[in-house]
């Protein structure tokens, strides 16, 4: 055992204190206290030194405006003195950071710097003053509730949300984008240039291959001619690496392809390690939609037909991404007119097991399973860079010099995430529930994204969100749960079941008190009622003796079936502004700077290690853990994933989105392992996987990468 007997006659910087988390003391036991001691040597050692202080409130704001570090027009619109008044509160809250990465975190990804880079401008209460001013609009109250909400920890902003608010100088709010592409040059033209646009601005763009015409396709009636979808995956890397945010980061982008597009295995050949260079994918995520059709071949060990999009497109009279492959399998088998090739569909599942073991792709959306819980009227064809947002589009029309001729609807994703622990001890849970709601609104209200028009249509016709969850194993823990028990499974199912229903009371409100729904609102399962069928058909309570006492302690109404009666009837009359509400991000910076579990996977590591740019690492310890309650901490790969999926599986019921969820495995698994897990998720109705992480022995803890356009 490694003890730290050596080290006590040194004095040590902060790095080296937090280093310490790694190493036992004398007795064995973990030193939580050399974190605490690392974060206050950061702040004497670091963070004061390096820090432009002024005299008053007064002084540092006007500072601000004059050298063009704050939006004036958001300023604006409160009087001086609430302005004062504002942040002298939250200097006087009582933050602190409750582990030296958060404070690490913050410091180096999200606090407002001079223009040179070398001085700090803001400490975590102004930076969140900020943030609350610019959703507010105005709206003093909702200012002072926005910011509560945030300096409790009971409700934290995405990172582009977080990072950007009130700088004059900032990238966009939102957090990512979806763009389909049509199988036109226009379109793909269009595309190239708004992964540009969207990029430099600080979002991760995904995109919809489905509809591309496949290799040696028709072009003009002359055959064997098009390039199929892979000379467009290369250009889409290199635009993301050209447009890498003024050097700060590399732009992030992802494909979707469909199962049964013919190009499908060229797609994931170019995940291979030994890819040829010529086609091989280095920083673009893959991301394949699967039908249930696909499955039901494997199992009859069949073979499964591939599908031309350009004789779709030609016969059917609409494009590949807007049909059900489920549904008219059996037909397109039997058109004549349609080309087809056909794969042994054992084949693609030991291939799509073969590019997960290697490199972690392709995310997995499982398309049937989507769309059959999708309450929106349309079709739900693809996902993002983290495979949580889950909305429809249509297509857009373009003129030949790139112009649009008809805009379609595209997809942002406005994104924030409840922290369980600190939410659940809120003892009003509708309250937190209704500012979050509201915060996330503003956000999809003040973005404008004007330099992709169908993007911009989508977000102003839709106003859809996507409310997340963080650190449910930490409060797990904290309760003396184990994750994964019929205790855990039993709180997530409730919980979820709570949330659901205060995010819609909370859009119906909004629709009442702004007199408008989304777009497409009479046609949604919300405005007939059905949505509501299952929770009024049987009661909702939670089943076992320990989270009874949970949700009593917390003092939370659980909603009976009067009160979602009571609600579909509102919803019915007055609608919902939002057309989507909830999404569960895969969070990373956020949850460190909260302590907070990220999203509501078990931990990777009891002491996680992360790789922090130049620095090297960085170590993490589990919320709430201590050196008592340690067997409550087991981590996402000694858990394994039918306990991830089968919690993953309770939340899946009540939201209306997707949810991030990456696959842990052992290193001593092999590629039909990844296939049971695949196929237990599809059982299990699960929507979407996200990365495939398999543990290397070797390294003592666990590098784990974020998704890029979600966290810094």
């Amino acid at each position: 055992m490694v003890t730290t007997d050596n080290f006590s006659n040194i004095k040590l910087d902060y790095h080296a204190l937090n280093a310490m988390l790694n190493l036992y003391d004398k007795d064995g036991l973990i030193q939580f206290d050399k974190d605490h001691e690392a974060i206050r040597q950061f702040f004497i050692q670091h963070v004061n030194p390096n820090t432009i202080n002024f005299s008053s409130v007064s002084e540092r704001l006007n500072y601000l405006i004059q050298e063009g570090y704050y939006e004036t027009e958001i300023l604006n619109q409160y009087t001086f003195e609430f302005l004062c008044n504002f942040h002298n509160k939250a200097d006087n809250w009582g933050f602190k950071f409750k582990t030296f990465l958060g404070a690490w975190k913050y410091y180096t990804s999200y606090t407002l710097k001079t223009f040179d880079g070398k001085y700090y401008l803001e400490t975590f209460e102004q930076r969140t003053c900020m943030v609350a001013l610019t959703l507010a609009k105005g709206n003093k109250l909702l200012a002072n509730n926005i910011l509560e909400e945030i300096l409790s920890g009971r409700f934290q902003p995405a990172t582009p949300t977080f990072l950007n608010c009130g700088k004059k100088q900032r990238g966009e709010l939102v957090s990512c984008f979806l763009i389909r592409i049509e199988d036109n040059m226009e379109s793909i033209g269009r595309a190239v240039n708004s992964a540009l646009q969207l990029s430099k601005r600080g979002g991760g763009v995904s995109f919809l291959l489905s509809n591309l015409r496949e290799f040696g396709a028709p072009i003009k009636r002359i055959k064997n001619q098009s390039s199929g979808v892979i000379p467009l995956m290369k250009i889409l890397e290199d635009a993301f690496s050209y447009a890498n945010q003024l050097g700060a980061r590399q732009g992030a982008g992802a494909v979707w392809l469909h199962a049964h597009h013919p190009d499908i295995f060229r797609f994931l050949d170019t995940k291979r390690e030994n890819a040829d260079e010529k086609i091989r994918i280095k920083t673009l995520s893959l991301g394949v939609v699967i039908p249930d059709i696909t499955f039901k071949l494997a199992k009859d060990n069949k073979k499964m037909a591939l599908f031309s999009p350009y004789d779709i497109k030609k016969f059917y009279g609409c494009a590949f991404s807007d049909i059900s492959i489920s549904e008219k399998y059996d037909e397109m088998v039997a058109d004549n007119r349609i080309n087809k090739t056909y794969i042994q569909s054992r084949d693609f599942f030991q291939t799509l097991a073969e590019i997960q073991f290697e490199s972690g792709y392709p995310y997995i959306m499982y398309e049937d399973t989507v769309n059959c819980s999708n309450p929106i009227s349309g079709r739900i064809n693809m996902s993002n860079l983290c495979s949580e947002i889950l909305q429809i589009n249509t297509p857009s029309k373009f003129n030949s010099d790139l112009s649009y001729y008809h805009i379609g609807k595209d997809i942002s994703c406005n994104l924030g995430s409840l922290n369980i622990a600190y939410t659940m001890d809120s003892k009003d849970l509708e309250h937190t529930v209704d500012i979050a709601i509201r915060a996330l609104t503003a956000v999809s209200m003040i973005s404008e994204i004007n330099s992709v028009p169908s993007v911009e249509k989508g977000n102003r016709k839709s106003h859809a969100i996507g409310l997340g969850q963080m650190n449910l194993h930490g409060y797990l823990a904290r309760e003396g749960i184990q994750y994964g028990s019929p205790e855990a499974l039993d709180f997530t199912n409730i919980y979820f079941y709570c949330i659901t229903y205060y995010v819609l009371l909370t859009s119906n409100r909004l629709a009442k008190e702004l007199n408008q729904s989304f777009d497409g609102f009479s046609e949604s399962r919300y405005a007939n009622g059905m949505y509501f069928d299952k929770y009024l058909q049987r009661k909702w309570y939670p089943y076992t003796q320990h989270v009874i006492k949970i949700f009593a302690k917390s003092n939370i109404k659980l909603p009976t079936c009067n009160d979602w009666f009571s609600l579909r009837e509102e919803v019915m009359k007055y609608g919902l502004y939002n057309q989507n509400l909830q999404a569960i991000p895969p969070t990373g910076s956020i949850s460190y700077i909260n302590h907070a579990t990220s999203s509501i996977h078990p931990i990777v590591s009891r002491i996680e290690i992360r790789k922090e740019g130049k620095t090297g690492r960085v170590y993490y310890p589990a919320p709430f853990m201590n050196n008592n309650n340690l067997k409550l901490y087991q981590d996402a790969y000694q858990i394994g994933y039918k306990a991830i999926i089968d919690t993953y599986a309770e939340a899946t019921q009540h939201i209306d989105q997707g949810l991030s969820l990456t696959l842990f495995f052992r290193d001593d698994i092999t590629t039909r392992d990844i296939n049971k897990a695949q196929i237990y998720a599809w059982k299990k109705g699960i929507k979407t996987l996200y990365y495939i992480r398999i543990r290397q022995t070797a390294i003592q803890g666990t590098e784990v990468k974020g998704c890029i356009s979600c966290t810094l």
